[in-house]
C-alpha cells in the first residue's frame, strides 16, 4: 500500500520557533528575501538561502505490526537529515534523487510518531541555477506485508518487438508464488504465474498488443502480486537501437532527437513539482514542437516520467552537473565521490519501466573528462549504468571548448582563487558560468569555433571513447568533420543554440549518427539570470543582471508558457509547421538591449503595435521555400529568396492592419502563407483559463491578458493585476520577464507584452471563482472542479 503523505505538515526556518502549517510540494527558497547581499548570487536569482525543519506527526496502528514501513523522498533540497522520533535515521546530500528511509524497526506502534526532516540550503552558494528549497517533490509511506515485492522490485524491458516480447523480472523478500497478468486497458492480453526464491524472471509472447513510440504512445498495465501485495506498473512496448548506420530508432524506425533541455523548476512556483504542473511542462513542450527533453543537470521528477510515457515525450534523464571539480563552493563536488553510484542507482531504478527514457547522461559540461582521473570515471559510470540497465545508452554533455580552455587553466575552481575573490568582494564565475560569460561577451560563433580547435579534439576524445553516444555541448562545427575521422562515433548535440536548429536538422537527415540535438532551453527557469535574456529598458532598467533579475530568459518558451518566435522558427526548421511570422517589438526596434548569446530573436507573433505608425521594424518570416514576399495591408514591401536556413528578415514600416507572407517555390507556385493583424481600439483585461475543468488533484493556471473585445493580444498595454479566489488558493502569479522586482508571491503582478498569469490549487470538489481588477477593467473566470 502506498500512502499520500503530503499532507499535515509543519514548517518553520531552523532558527525560528513558530511553525506554520503546510503541504507538500513546498519550496522554502521561492518565499525567501531577494537581495544582493544573497550570496546565491544571480545564480539563484539572489534568493536568500536557509535551513529549514519540517515535522509530522503520525499514528502508528496495530495493523503496522510485523509490516514493512518506509517512506520516500522524491526530492529533498539539500543534505537532507531525516530523524524519527529525535533519532536521526538517514542523511542524502544530493538534492534531485529520490531515496528511501526504512523505519520498520524504529516506528512506535499504537502510538504518536513524529517524523522530522531538516533540509539545508544556507551554504551558499551551492548551484548554478535556482535550486529551491525543502521538500519540493512529493513524500510518501509504503506499508508492506510481510510477505512482500521489494520496493522497485518489478522490473520490465521489451525484448523483441516484433514479437511483442517482453522480460518480466520479479524481487522478493522470500520464496513464493509470483502471480502476473498483463492488460491492455481492462483487456487481459496474458496471466501466469512464476516460482520465485526471492528473484523470478518471465518471458512473455504478447501477439496483440501494441507498440509505443512518439506518435502513438500506448501504455499497458502489468498487475504482479504476491500474496497480498499486489503492485500495478504501466508500461510500454518498445525497443530502442543506437548505432552509426541507422542512427536512433524505436521499433525499428529512425528518430530524430529534437529535443530541448528543462530545468526543474516550473517558473513561477518556484521548484515546487506538481503532477500537473510536470505534466503541462512536457505538453508545453511536445505542442512546440520537440520529441525530447534533457533533464538539465539533474535527475527529473517521477511525475514527469509518467506524463512523457502518456504523451509520448523522450527523455534523456541526466545525474549532475559536477563530479569532482567545484563549479560553486558548496556544490555536489563534496559528495559526488562518496554517493555516485547510489545515486546512479536511484536514478534507474526511477526509470526503469518508462519508455520515454531513452538514455542516461552521466554529468553536464564536467571538465574533469579533460583529465586522466575524469576518463575513468566516465568508464566507471557508463559501465555501472550498463550493469544496471544495458537496454539505453549513456552519454554526458561535455562542453567541447571548455574542456580546452580548463586544461589551460581558464575558468577552474579553487577554493584558493574562490576566497581571494570574496575578500575583494568579488565572485568570479568559474566552470559552466565562465564559459557562459565568455559567450555573452565573444558571441555564439566564438563558442562554436573554439570547438574545432585541435586541442579541443584532444581533450574530448577520449572520454567520448567510454561512453555509448558523444554529447556535444556547442559543438555542431565539428559534426561533419568527426563523423568521418571517428568511424565508430555516435553524436548527439546534448546543448545547441535556437539558430542552429535548421543545420543540424539537415546535416542529421543526412547522417545518421548524428541523432539528435537538445536547444538551450525549451522553457525559460529560474536563476542563471539574463544569460539569455533580450530586454529593453522599459522592462529591465540595467542590464547588469542585478538584483530584479530572477530568470535566464533564455526559453524558445518563457517563463508562464508562452511560445516565443524562436519556437516558431524551430517547428518550421523541424518541418512540423510549415510557415511563421515574428515581429520586433515596434517601439523599441533597433535599441540597445541586454545581450545574450542564447537569444536567437527577441520577434513575438504580434501586428499589434498601437501608436506607432510609420515606425520602422525587423519583420522575420520562417518558412521552407524558394523565396518570400511580405505585405502589409496588401502592398508588397519586400521579397527575399531563402538559402541555407529557413529565416527570411524584412526591415519595415508597421501599419496598422494587417502583415501577410506569402511563399513560393522554384517554380513561382504558392507553398504557404500566414498573416497577422492588428487589435482593436479598445482594450480590456481579458481572464482565460487553460482548463475549463480539473480535477480536485489539479491546478487551474489562468492567462491574465489584456485585448480588444476579439480576443486579440495588445503587447504594449501595461499594468498590475489584483487577483482574488473563491474555492481555491492562490499559489503565484507572475509574468514571462526575466526582469521581475515583485514576488510571485503575492496576489498583485504586473504583466509582460500584454500578458500575465495566476495558478491555483482547489480547496475541494465544485467551483473556483477568479476575480481580477486592473486600470483596463476588471474579469472573472469559473473553473469547475471534479473528483
Amino acid at each position: 500500500m502506498k500512502i499520500n503523505w503530503n499532507d499535515d505538515w509543519l514548517f518553520r526556518k531552523i532558527d525560528e520557533e513558530k511553525d506554520q502549517s503546510i503541504t507538500i510540494p513546498h519550496d522554502a527558497m521561492i518565499l525567501e528575501n531577494r537581495s544582493q547581499d544573497n550570496l546565491s548570487g544571480k545564480n539563484a536569482g539572489y534568493y536568500e538561502g536557509n535551513d529549514y525543519v519540517y515535522t509530522k506527526k503520525f499514528f502508528a496502528p496495530s495493523q503496522y505490526e510485523d509490516k514493512k514501513l518506509i517512506i520516500e523522498f522524491e526530492g529533498v533540497y539539500h543534505n537532507a537529515e531525516v530523524y524519527l522520533n529525535e533519532e536521526k535515521v538517514a542523511f542524502r546530500p544530493y538534492g534531485y534523487t529520490n531515496f528511501y528511509v526504512d523505519i520498520s524497526e524504529k516506528v512506535r506502534m499504537n502510538e504518536e510518531n513524529e517524523i522530522k526532516v531538516i533540509a539545508r540550503n544556507s551554504d551558499q552558494p551551492n548551484s548554478r541555477w535556482y535550486s529551491g528549497a525543502g521538500i519540493y517533490r512529493p513524500v510518501h509511506l509504503y506499508v508492506l506485508p510481510k510477505q512482500h515485492i521489494l520496493l522497485n522490485g518489478v522490473k520490465i524491458r521489451t525484448l523483441n518487438y516484433q514479437t511483442r516480447t517482453i522480460e518480466i523480472e520479479v524481487k522478493t523478500n522470500m520464496p513464493g508464488v509470483v502471480e502476473i497478468e498483463i492488460l491492455d486497458d481492462i483487456t487481459p492480453l496474458a496471466k501466469h504465474t512464476i516460482q520465485t526464491t526471492g528473484s523470478g524472471i518471465l518471458k512473455l509472447d504478447l501477439p496483440d498488443a501494441k507498440l509505443w513510440n512518439t506518435k502513438t504512445p500506448h501504455l499497458h498495465t502489468c498487475k504482479v502480486r504476491f500474496g497480498d501485495h499486489l503492485e500495478t506498473i504501466d508500461f510500454g512496448i518498445r525497443q530502442i537501437e543506437c548505432s552509426r548506420e541507422k542512427g536512433f530508432c524505436i521499433n525499428g524506425e529512425r528518430v530524430i532527437l529534437r529535443g530541448c533541455c528543462i530545468h526543474h523548476d516550473n517558473g513561477i512556483l518556484g521548484a515546487r513539482a506538481y503532477d500537473f504542473a510536470e505534466e503541462r511542462k512536457v505538453r508545453i513542450m511536445k505542442e512546440a514542437g520537440y520529441n525530447a527533453i534533457r533533464s538539465a543537470h539533474n535527475p527529473c521528477s517521477k511525475a514527469m516520467l509518467d506524463a512523457c510515457d502518456r504523451l509520448g515525450m523522450l527523455v534523456v534523464d541526466e545525474y549532475v552537473d559536477v563530479w569532482y571539480i567545484h563549479k560553486t563552493k558548496y556544490d555536489y563536488a563534496l559528495y559526488f565521490k562518496d554517493w555516485w553510484q547510489q545515486d546512479l542507482k536511484d536514478m534507474v531504478d526511477k526509470n526503469y519501466n518508462h519508455p520515454s527514457v531513452i538514455m542516461y547522461s552521466t554529468g553536464n559540461e564536467v571538465s574533469e573528462t579533460a583529465q586522466k582521473r575524469g576518463i575513468d570515471y566516465t568508464k566507471q559510470m557508463t559501465d555501472y549504468l550498463h550493469s544496471l540497465d544495458n537496454s539505453r545508452p549513456v552519454t554526458c554533455g561535455i562542453n567541447i571548448f571548455f574542456n580546452y580552455l580548463s586544461s589551460l587553466g581558464f575558468g577552474v575552481y579553487t577554493d584558493k582563487k574562490a576566497e581571494k575573490e570574496v575578500e575583494k568582494g568579488n565572485r568570479k564565475a568559474v566552470g559552466s558560468e565562465f564559459y557562459n560569460n565568455l559567450a555573452g561577451i565573444l558571441g555564439a560563433r566564438t563558442m562554436k569555433i573554439g570547438a574545432t580547435l585541435r586541442g579541443s579534439d584532444l581533450k574530448t576524445r577520449d572520454a567520448f571513447a567510454n561512453m555509448d553516444v558523444a554529447g556535444y555541448n556547442y559543438g555542431i562545427y565539428r559534426y561533419k568533420k568527426d563523423l568521418k575521422k571517428y568511424s565508430d562515433r555516435i553524436i548527439l548535440g546534448t546543448e545547441t543554440f535556437c539558430n542552429d536548429a535548421y543545420r543540424f536538422y539537415e546535416l542529421a537527415k543526412e547522417n545518421p549518427g548524428l541523432i539528435g540535438d537538445f536547444v538551450w532551453a525549451g522553457m525559460d527557469y529560474l536563476g542563471e539570470v539574463g544569460v539569455g535574456s533580450w530586454e529593453y529598458k522599459d522592462y529591465a532598467p540595467d542590464f547588469n543582471h542585478g538584483v530584479g533579475w530572477v530568470s535566464a530568459g533564455s526559453g524558445r518558451v518563457d517563463l508562464i508558457g508562452n511560445e516565443l518566435a524562436e519556437a516558431k522558427y524551430t517547428k518550421v526548421a523541424f518541418e512540423i509547421d510549415k510557415i511563421h511570422i515574428g515581429v520586433v517589438p515596434v517601439n523599441n526596434a533597433f535599441k540597445p538591449h541586454s545581450p545574450s548569446a542564447w537569444k536567437m530573436t527577441n520577434a513575438i507573433n504580434s501586428w499589434s503595435w498601437d501608436d506607432w505608425d510609420g515606425k520602422k521594424t525587423q519583420v522575420e518570416v520562417y518558412v521552407r521555400a524558394h523565396k518570400v514576399a511580405l505585405y502589409v495591408n496588401s502592398k508588397k514591401v519586400g521579397e527575399k529568396k531563402i538559402k541555407n536556413d529557413c529565416k527570411a528578415i524584412f526591415k519595415t514600416k508597421y501599419y496598422r492592419g494587417q502583415v501577410m507572407a506569402i511563399a513560393f517555390d522554384e517554380e513561382g507556385n504558392e507553398v504557404a502563407r500566414t498573416s497577422l493583424k492588428s487589435a482593436g481600439d479598445e482594450t480590456k483585461l481579458t481572464i482565460t483559463p487553460e482548463n475549463e475543468q480539473i480535477s480536485v488533484n489539479d491546478l487551474s493556471y489562468i492567462r491574465l491578458k489584456y485585448t480588444d473585445d476579439d480576443g486579440e493580444k495588445k503587447p504594449l498595454a501595461r499594468g498590475d493585476v489584483k487577483v482574488s479566489v473563491e474555492g481555491g488558493e492562490l499559489l503565484a502569479t507572475g509574468h514571462g520577464c526575466p526582469y521581475n522586482d515583485q514576488s510571485y508571491n503575492t496576489d498583485i503582478t504586473d504583466t509582460y507584452y500584454g500578458e500575465a498569469l495566476a495558478i491555483v490549487k482547489p480547496t475541494g470538489v465544485g467551483k473556483i471563482e477568479v476575480f481580477a481588477e486592473s486600470k483596463y477593467g476588471n474579469a472573472q473566470a469559473s473553473i469547475e472542479v471534479v473528483e
